[in-house]
């Protein structure tokens, strides 16, 4: 879009807060933005001589732009956060973040389970998360598990069932992991108590429970029932031990979030700590990647809502090293100079240093500088360590990919003599699975990729590499057996998290050294399947989804989509609103179809 062509559309553009989107020649969207006046701000891209080559280019390829009035710069600023997750803007500053992350469940039911999932479904139960480290969250689980009694069964424990006496107690009541609720052993109200203490141990909020614990292990003493008295002592004791591992600054402090930042050119790693009562509750570094040289503060202001909004964060003050501009209401932006947040600020950029030098030390992990002599030398040791009958020179790997559910995606790389083959890489649109299906997609892939290199008697790879675990890993060997490949070739499943290494058939795994050679290069070939795959499907995903997934919806228009947006601010909220909340905004008819798009199985 030229000046000129922009000076006849600015008198349409309103001077009301909003969002503007630039849309390229293909009509793909190439930048989101927020501003306080859409007018002024979009006229500054088209009036300003820029020094910088990428806001050039971004301004030399603009064809269309698109804006939605909000009611203030808040909402600007949150639906702006929300657009630039869901379509990844090439000129926008890219989130690489593409990991799901545990929930704690307390079970919509008589007796509430409480359990660890990453599946969040909208069935009234309550979510508690999410949680960074799956790890963590067993421990705590497990340590809840030691003081707190709750069941594990499956039973359907209405009070009606109870009171005819459908169930017995089982090995858990007599092991003291269970009350014994299902013969009534234990009340509603004395199981919803132990509930409540579980929801302040993940939330970090421990001196509730210590104060329930004292008052009734005094109850225990005024009632001369010592052994019971010293069970709840020995539960006091857990706790306080618990505490003192946890709490690292002043207790006197309130729930707030802490966030520092560290630049590399045009790469920045935020790191955030979420602290509740002195403890520190949550802990994640992310990676971002800046496109049109914007500033450490603007930079950080964005991480902030991405993080905060995909850890459900209600802290009303936020720590930072420098000022930004962040207008969220009732928030609270604090740059400390000393004391207790001063220590948090500086513990936090501890923690983003160290994600960097490991990040490094990854990055050491390539081959190009390694000479042919000591690439071979590599390939040898990963043929020892997975005991090969070849050299691996030929090496594949493939991966699956999706987005909340969306645009199933694969790809496959290529290594040979150590080094990626690009011209060998492979993506795969899953022509046969219908909705999400990792293992069959994986199945699909599988089988396309050598039948057709069988058809074209093209030399097989002597490693296949399928990243997923064992259950992707079944699923490609039935491919393989379908083929009559067996024995032709040697394919191991990698999974995800642990750097576990499986065979086909295989209970135990092959477990490397972390600074083995050839662990290094399988990573490399891991990290390289996902770069590959991530960038295929972001593509995938922004040539139809720029109407946006709601617009997809068959019955649902522009006008409806743009309405829901704007009161719910992105797909994921509205994915988890209930009929009535949506029926509210767009009305009974088009809130079922919306309801029936993302919940088929609820009207099943």
């Amino acid at each position: 879009m030229t000046q000129k062509e922009f000076s006849i559309l600015a008198p349409d553009i309103p001077l009301q807060p909003g969002i503007y989107k630039y849309y390229g020649a293909a009509n793909e969207i190439l930048y989101v933005g927020k501003a306080k006046s859409l007018r002024k701000r979009v006229s500054s891209y088209f009036s300003k001589t820029y020094t910088n080559y990428k806001t050039h280019e971004l301004v030399q390829r603009i064809h269309k732009i698109e804006f939605t009035i909000v009611n203030n710069e808040h909402d600007a600023f949150l639906l702006e956060n929300s657009l630039i997750k869901q379509f990844q803007p090439p000129f926008n500053i890219n989130l690489k973040d593409d990991k799901t992350y545990p929930f704690v469940v307390i079970k919509k039911e008589p007796f509430s389970r409480v359990f660890l999932t990453r599946n969040r479904i909208n069935d009234e139960s309550q979510y508690l998360g999410p949680f960074t480290s799956v790890v963590r969250v067993r421990e705590l689980l497990d340590f809840i598990k030691q003081n707190i009694p709750l069941r594990t069964c499956k039973l359907n424990l209405t009070q009606n069932n109870i009171e005819k006496k459908k169930f017995k107690v089982c090995l858990e009541y007599h092991l003291g992991n269970c009350k014994g609720p299902c013969e009534n052993h234990q009340s509603l109200v004395d199981y919803n108590e132990g509930l409540q203490q579980i929801k302040n141990i993940l939330k970090g909020n421990l001196s509730p429970v210590i104060q329930h614990l004292k008052v009734e292990m005094q109850l225990y003493v005024d009632q001369l029932e010592f052994e019971k008295a010293e069970h709840i002592k020995a539960k006091l004791e857990n706790l306080q031990e618990y505490k003192f591992k946890s709490t690292i600054v002043s207790e006197r402090l309130n729930t707030l979030d802490v966030f520092s930042i560290m630049e590399e050119g045009d790469t920045a790693y935020v790191n955030y700590l979420a602290v509740n009562n002195g403890t520190i509750v949550q802990t994640k570094t992310i990676i971002l990647k800046k496109k049109l040289d914007e500033s450490p503060a603007e930079v950080l202001s964005f991480a902030i809502a991405q993080l905060r909004e995909t850890f459900n964060s209600d802290a009303k003050e936020i720590v930072v090293p420098i000022a930004i501009e962040y207008p969220e209401n009732d928030i609270v932006i604090t740059i400390p100079k000393a004391g207790d947040k001063k220590k948090l600020l500086e513990l936090s950029e501890k923690n983003v240093n160290y994600f960097r030098e490991e990040l490094k030390k990854k990055g050491m992990l390539l081959l190009e500088d390694k000479t042919d002599s000591q690439i071979n030398d590599v390939l040898v040791q990963l043929q020892q360590d997975l005991q090969l009958q070849q050299l691996p020179a030929h090496i594949e790997c493939f991966d699956n990919s999706n987005f909340q559910g969306s645009y199933p995606v694969s790809a496959m790389v290529c290594f040979r003599n150590g080094q990626p083959s690009k011209k060998d890489y492979r993506r795969y649109n899953v022509k046969t699975v219908e909705g999400i299906n990792d293992f069959a997609t994986m199945k699909e892939v599988v089988f396309r990729r050598y039948r057709r290199l069988t058809e074209e008697n093209e030399p097989l790879p002597q490693l296949v590499i399928i990243d997923g675990g064992k259950g992707q890993l079944s699923a490609a060997m039935e491919s393989i057996k379908e083929l009559n490949l067996m024995g032709k070739m040697t394919v191991v499943g990698l999974a995800k998290n642990e750097e576990e290494i499986f065979f086909p058939g295989d209970k135990e795994s092959i477990k490397l050294s972390w600074d083995s050679e050839s662990l290094k290069l399988i990573r490399r070939i891991r990290d390289e399947v996902h770069r590959f795959g991530i960038s295929f499907h972001r593509n995938k995903r922004s040539k139809g989804s720029l109407a946006n997934e709601l617009e997809q919806i068959k019955g649902i228009g522009k006008g409806t989509a743009d309405s829901l947006l704007k009161k719910f601010k992105s797909v994921k909220n509205i994915r988890e609103k209930t009929m009535e909340e949506l029926a509210a905004e767009i009305g009974t008819a088009r809130a079922t179809i919306v309801v029936r798009y993302f919940h088929p199985e609820a009207s099943a």
